[in-house]
């Protein structure tokens, strides 16, 4: 398995210099630049290439033929577990689907949200938050609830005490 360091390391020792030029700019250099693993097993080349985040896609190449064809990602995962395994007849594998589990969970949609998962967060639970008036009423139930040593400091740190009422009236 190569990683895409070893990718381009690899890359840059097999062309010469004028055929690099050549291939400049063009979509074998992308794939190769977007892949993040390469697996071998010849005469196959399975290439992970991620063209931008959160966007994968799967292929593999037949060096002796020069035939590439997509494959879906529990095809790539059964080719990658027949590096580690070496039989490719095995077909009981593992899979398990978490998908149920975050189906209401907020999925960043613009790339500048990655890398900001904390804040990202923050801002929708509060903006879910200041939407709703039932949970303003848990929020203070909490607070109320929660003290440190005799002290209910949460709500005593506040400059004036809500109560359940003034929060429903507003």
């Amino acid at each position: 398995m190569l990683q895409p360091h070893q990718l381009l390391a690899e890359y840059g020792a097999t062309f010469s210099e004028a055929d690099k030029e050549k291939l400049k700019d063009g979509a074998f250099e992308d794939v190769i630049k977007a892949a993040q693993e390469a697996i071998v097993i010849p005469p196959w080349v399975a290439l992970a290439i991620r063209p931008r985040p959160g966007v994968w896609e799967y292929v593999r190449v037949n060096i002796s033929e020069l035939a590439v064809e997509e494959l879906t990602i529990p095809e790539y995962l059964h080719f990658k577990e027949e590096l580690a395994d070496g039989s490719p007849q095995n077909n009981f594998v593992l899979e398990l689907d978490f998908g149920p589990f975050n189906a209401s969970f907020p999925r960043p949609s613009q790339s500048k949200s990655i890398g900001n998962g904390v804040q990202f967060l923050n801002r929708h639970l509060s903006s879910k938050l200041f939407q709703d008036k039932e949970s303003w009423y848990l929020l203070l139930n909490f607070l109320r609830k929660h003290n440190y040593k005799g002290n209910n400091s949460a709500t005593s740190c506040l400059y004036f005490r809500p109560t359940v009422q003034s929060v429903q009236s507003s």
